[in-house]
């Protein structure tokens, strides 16, 4: 049997060619995933091949950076009542359809008998 995970650690406080302000923001955003010594550690073990594996985890931590580099777009006033919107006729389509199979569960079923 042959060992295949990866584990990727990457000292963030080394790492000159990253700016302070990225580097808060990764041990802000990834403090779970930094152990005590500040290394980041990412592990990846997909696939059978260790190279494999390897280029996942530094694919992952590029995506991280990156992630922190790109600034987030912003979402408008307008974006998030229309989602708000949707949201809210989403639930009310799903209680129509539930009251609506409950009737015709009621409706197969005999009626009742009083004595």
């Amino acid at each position: 049997m042959v060992n295949t995970k990866v584990d990727l650690r990457f000292h963030i406080e080394t790492a000159d060619w990253i700016n302070d302000d990225i580097k808060t923001r990764l041990f802000k955003e990834h403090r779970t995933k930094i152990n005590k010594e500040g290394y980041l550690v990412i592990r990846s073990d997909k696939t059978r091949s260790q190279q494999l594996n390897l280029a996942d985890a530094m694919e992952r931590l590029r995506s991280m950076i990156r992630e922190l580099i790109e600034p987030k777009e912003e979402i408008s006033e307008e974006t998030l009542e229309k989602h708000r919107r949707r949201k809210e006729k989403a639930v009310r389509e799903r209680l129509f359809e539930k009251r609506h199979r409950s009737q015709v569960k009621l409706d197969r079923q005999a009626p009742a008998v009083d004595f």
